[in-house]
């Protein structure tokens, strides 16, 4: 292989290196990172809620749920929608292409799913905005 400045610029070419990520070595790693987000996610409400029963008559309980509805852990909430949505649009596609759909078309279909994925967002935003702002609506 000639090297060049180029592939010295691109790190030698190296197929692993992050520059060198097509769209489904992206989608690849995002669907492992949000999967072990979301596993760890699940240990941490586990020992939380677990812990939080512990105290007499739910008053702990109370008290983490006062805590964890505050603006910051809403946001937060966002994240976890986020992860959520991606890797069960992800999770979906790669179903569909084991089943020999969308084959041809895994970039397409990749984007579409996503833009699914904004949509979806974006409607749990909405939702969760005026919890956010400290104004929850009010209902008739």
């Amino acid at each position: 292989m000639i090297r060049t400045d180029k592939t010295r610029e691109r790190n030698l070419n190296t197929p692993l290196w992050p520059a060198n990520y097509r769209t489904g070595m992206w989608a690849w790693t995002f669907h492992r990172i949000s999967g072990l987000a979301l596993s760890g996610y699940l240990i941490m409400h586990i020992i939380v809620i677990s812990s939080s029963t512990a105290g007499s008559q739910g008053v702990n309980f109370d008290k983490l749920l006062a805590q964890l509805t505050q603006p910051f852990f809403l946001a937060l909430d966002l994240l976890l929608w986020a992860a959520v949505l991606y890797q069960t649009l992800n999770g979906i596609r790669v179903l569909l292409f084991d089943a020999g759909i969308g084959v041809r078309n895994q970039k397409v279909v990749f984007w579409g799913f996503m833009a699914v994925a904004v949509l979806a967002w974006i409607a749990g935003l909405v939702l969760i905005l005026p919890f956010i702002m400290g104004r929850p609506p009010v209902h008739a």
